[in-house]
């Protein structure tokens, strides 16, 4: 966690705050997360 907290820029704390369950973190928050553990997320269209 404590290097999960340097990759994203946020503190400690506050990782363990958005991650519990029930959080609601904030997209910003999110997206940090997603790229300090280097995953990619790609959007494509439904089609029906």
């Amino acid at each position: 966690m404590s290097q999960l907290a340097k990759d994203t820029g946020l503190g400690r704390e506050s990782l363990y705050k958005a991650l519990a369950p029930g959080a609601k973190p904030r997209y910003d928050t999110v997206l940090k997360l997603v790229r300090a553990l280097g995953v990619q997320l790609h959007a494509s269209a439904v089609h029906k």
